[in-house]
Parts: structure tokens; sequence; C-alpha cells
């Protein structure tokens, strides 16, 4: 083989292995990687957006019909792929610190910008809710938890025309740690609130120093 056929056939090995690489990065569940969780009721911003158009995300309709996931997808559709993988690690309880005001859909990952879309103002797709209610999360690894925190927006916030600020979070469940399992229900109860809401959980993993902050859209029966 000469030197020149030598050259043409690495240069082709290298475009195949990069074709490969960036195919499987497309793949939702390729590996452990990726095998983390979120909340499913009241479904989180993005694993909505994946429930509803997933099958069909390509679909103009959307535009019109839920124009928050619309945006959500055209920014990355990586964020609703990856539902399972909003996370930020070895934030040492310290979570204001680590995710700004504005940026808590997203969990302050704003550096990747895969997740910045959730932080969108704008009239996301609601889950009705009635005063008690029975946060649902599903955890594909089974890393458990050493508690969950439930925050509900204060009553006057409007998540329709306003970031999303810590201050506007009052904590309505707390609660001590989970063994490791697929699903976790944690029972909600409050009063005070009606109409649209934003239900913020915060997950802090059993397996290592990993934290999970959800954003799911409510309206209060």
């Amino acid at each position: 083989m000469d030197c020149h056929e030598h050259y043409i056939r690495r240069r082709l090995t290298l475009a195949l292995t990069a074709l490969v690489a960036a195919l499987l990065s497309l793949i939702p569940w390729s590996g452990t990687a990726v095998a983390h969780g979120s909340v499913v009721d009241p479904a989180s911003r993005n694993y909505g957006c994946w429930l509803r158009w997933g099958s069909d995300f390509q679909n103009p309709a959307m535009a019109q019909e839920d124009p928050m996931c619309w945006q959500a997808w055209q920014a990355d559709p990586n964020a609703m792929w990856n539902w399972n993988g909003l996370y930020r690690n070895g934030s040492a309880g310290n979570f204001q610190a680590v995710v700004p005001d504005g940026q808590l859909c997203s969990g302050g990952r704003a550096e990747s910008g895969r997740y910045n879309s959730l932080d969108t103002v704008g009239a996301w797709k609601t889950t009705d809710v009635g005063s008690n209610f029975t946060v649902k999360l599903y955890d594909q690894a089974s890393h458990g938890a050493d508690y969950f925190l439930v925050y509900v927006t204060r009553q006057g916030f409007d998540p329709t025309t306003q970031p999303l600020r810590w201050s506007d979070l009052q904590l309505v469940a707390r609660t001590s740690k989970y063994a490791p399992s697929q699903n976790y229900s944690i029972p909600v109860s409050t009063s005070g609130y009606s109409g649209r809401h934003v239900v913020y959980t915060v997950w802090q993993a059993s397996h290592m120093d990993q934290t999970y902050f959800l954003c799911s859209d409510v309206n209060f029966r």
C-alpha cells in the first residue's frame, strides 16, 4: 500500500468513527450514563414534551398546540430525549449557589445549553392537581434518595410572565431517605393554592452527590 492510499483509508476510518459517535450520541438510552430519572406525574417540563411529542416531534402542529414544547424541541431536541438527565453533581446541598434565579428549571446548567429552553417563560401545559396530590418520580437506575424537597410557587406568582426565582418557592414537603427503587411516591398536602403554579422537586440521589432539579407545571383545581 502506498502512502497516498494509506492516507485516504485513514481519513475514511476517522470520518466513519466520527459519524458513528455522532449517531450514538442521539440515542437516548445508549448506556448507564443517561440512566437517571425525572418526575413523571405531574410531568416535568421536558418529560411532558417527550411524552406528548416524542413519537411525532417534527409535527409542525406542535407550534400551535403546544408552543412551549415547540420552542424546546427547536432549541435542543436532546433536552427531551434525555429527559432523565437533568442533574448536577457536587452541589453539597448549597442549591441556591449553583442554580441561579431564572435558571431553576434547567438546574443552572447554562454552560451546556441543553436544558436552557426549560427556563423559557410562557404557558407550559399543566397537570390538574388538588390541594393534596402525589409527586411520582421514575428512577431508571435505582439510585435511591437521601431526600426529596417539593416546593410550590407562591400564590400570585405567574409562571407565564415571570422567570422562576428561589424566593418564589414555598416548601411543602421534605422527605426522609428512600431505598433504591425505580418508582417513588411523595405525598404532598397543601392549602391556599389555586390556579397555575410550578411544582419544583429537588431530588438528592443517594449513590453520590447528584441532585436533580425538576419543574412541573400544575393547575390547582
